[in-house]
């Protein structure tokens, strides 16, 4: 382990993680749009880091689902030991030279990686590349990411598009709590031996799902 970006080492030994943004109790009531925040907790639910997202006012309201974002992610210390960023870019399939893409840095100001959308008529598709931009796996999501009522998967997947090693969910948690506070809660489940680098660009993967798909879906309700 002396040989993983500090802060990392959280992610060695887990194949599960759990994120659960924590909603502001202005927003609950108001529905004000505040700094989002995240627990990011192992399959015990304990927390390993805690994730806050950095804009301003202005790109929330106007830009929202496509807003650019920095997401700091310290650990149990406060150590900030994950960087998420995210440019504003388009979210249409009519323009499929600029998608979307994030860059993930650990520890903050060294690349882990990155995601980038890949253009498709019908479905949702990311691939997850490596501090080089080597392509490592393919994200695929369904064709209607509504979720009424049930969990939306987004199937982890070898390059080859079929062979499948994991997944990120987003869980319908009810429908007092997702109508009212319409928060984030996704899983991710991937190999226990998989690269932690590309485990924390899976971190990242996930935030930016939530922001394309569920920001202000309400899970189809």
């Amino acid at each position: 382990t002396h040989n993983l970006p500090p802060g990392l080492e959280y992610l060695n030994q887990l194949d599960q993680i759990i994120i659960h943004q924590q909603v502001e109790l202005l927003e609950a009531i108001l529905g004000t749009e505040t700094s989002s925040k995240y627990e990011i907790k192992n399959h015990l639910g304990q927390r390993v880091y805690f994730a806050v997202e950095e804009n301003g006012c202005f790109d929330r309201k106007l830009c929202s689902p496509i807003r650019a974002f920095t997401i700091r992610i310290a650990d149990n210390a406060g150590r900030e030991v994950i960087r998420v960023i995210r440019p504003l870019r388009c979210n249409s399939c009519c323009f499929p030279c600029f998608l979307q893409q994030l860059e993930v840095q650990s520890p903050p100001g060294t690349i882990a990686g990155y995601v980038v959308q890949n253009w498709d008529p019908f479905l949702p598709k990311f691939t997850i590349q490596n501090e080089s931009k080597e392509d490592v796996l393919k994200i695929i999501g369904p064709y209607a990411t509504c979720g009424c009522f049930e969990d939306v998967d987004f199937e982890v997947k070898a390059l080859n598009e079929m062979t499948t090693i994991g997944k990120i969910s987003k869980y319908w948690s009810g429908f007092v709590n997702n109508v009212f506070t319409n928060t984030a809660n996704f899983g991710i489940q991937v190999p226990v031996d998989l690269d932690v680098r590309i485990k924390a660009v899976m971190i990242g993967a996930c935030f930016l799902i939530d922001l394309m798909f569920f920001e202000n879906s309400l899970d189809g309700l």
